[in-house]
């Protein structure tokens, strides 16, 4: 009978080291090796730690493996401030526009978001996509001013299911308010649900063509932004100036050109609407096209000045 193979000891570096015996039955328990390679028990024999009495070649269990667990080079993240009053831009892996998430913890549209420490505070931030609002498509174009801020009154037209607004909602802060206007149900439905979790947003399920049917359920307001994507909409702009801008205050038009005239080129179109603009003293300051993220689209900023009233 061939003799029983020893059991390595504890390696002084390692897990439980040593290989089991031969052959035939296992040997004695070793003792506490020093950090070097034990013997080879048998041909069966494997090696279960880097210590003691080792089967094989094996990387010991006790240690780290080699190139396991590296750690990648951390990225430097940073949010700094915008020159419009409530935007931030995002330094990290990628830079991005943002917003201060008004609601943290929760997405609207399915946008990323980023978490920054500030102060020694945890600051959540939504990610803008310029692809999917006009209004972030003209801040990234280098429109020079957008008139929304902390605390201001917004009226929204055309609001969708809450896409832009909601970053509007960010921007504005609690002691701000955005009335959303829209007539389609469907999205309605989700504009609502965006409303539900952010209070400074008040849905309006009504036409913008008829400002008189929602008069009483918004005030005056400081900016108009529209969106109605529509033949007739400076004339909806107008209205709702009309209505509800104070003398003074500022509108942002987004102008699609097909929807308006699709034989004309786009150049034309826009000329058009700043005229019709003009004759409802809406005096147009500036004028920008949103390519590469828009294609044949044009947001006009201006100032609405009601002429004296007659006494």
């Amino acid at each position: 009978m061939k003799p029983a193979g020893g059991r390595g000891g504890w390696g002084w570096g390692g897990g439980k080291g040593g290989s089991k015996g031969g052959d035939t039955g296992s040997g004695t328990k070793g003792g506490f090796g020093t950090r070097t390679r034990g013997s080879s028990g048998g041909g069966r024999g494997r090696g279960r730690g880097g210590g003691g009495g080792g089967g094989g070649d094996r990387q010991r269990r006790g240690g780290p493996a080699k190139n396991k667990n590296r750690r990648k080079k951390g990225i430097t993240v940073s949010v700094e401030p915008h020159r419009h009053e409530g935007v931030f831009i995002y330094r990290g892996a990628e830079d991005a526009l943002v917003t201060l998430n008004m609601v943290p913890g929760v997405s609207v549209y399915g946008e990323k978001r980023v978490t920054v420490m500030e102060n020694g505070e945890k600051q959540e931030y939504r990610t803008w996509n310029p692809f999917r609002s006009k209004l972030a498509a003209a801040i990234l174009g280098g429109v020079d001013q957008i008139h929304i801020k902390p605390k201001s009154k917004v009226l929204y037209l055309g609001a969708a299911s809450g896409t832009t607004v909601s970053h509007v909602s960010d921007i504005i802060g609690p002691d701000g308010l955005v009335y959303a206007v829209e007539f389609s149900h469907r999205a309605g439905r989700d504009l609502v649900n965006v409303a539900k979790k952010r209070t400074n947003i008040i849905p309006v399920l009504e036409d913008a063509r008829h400002p008189l049917k929602y008069r009483m359920l918004i005030g005056m307001v400081d900016v108009i932004f529209a969106d109605v994507a529509q033949p007739d909409q400076s004339r909806i702009v107008a209205l709702n100036a009309h209505t509800f801008l104070r003398n003074g205050g500022h509108f942002l038009i987004s102008i699609k050109a097909n929807c308006i005239d699709s034989t004309a080129s786009a150049e034309a179109v826009f000329a058009s609407e700043v005229r019709k603009l003009q004759q409802e003293n809406l005096k147009p300051q500036e004028q920008l096209t949103l390519e590469p993220y828009e294609r044949d689209h044009a947001v006009v900023v201006g100032v609405y000045r009601p002429p004296p009233k007659s006494k």
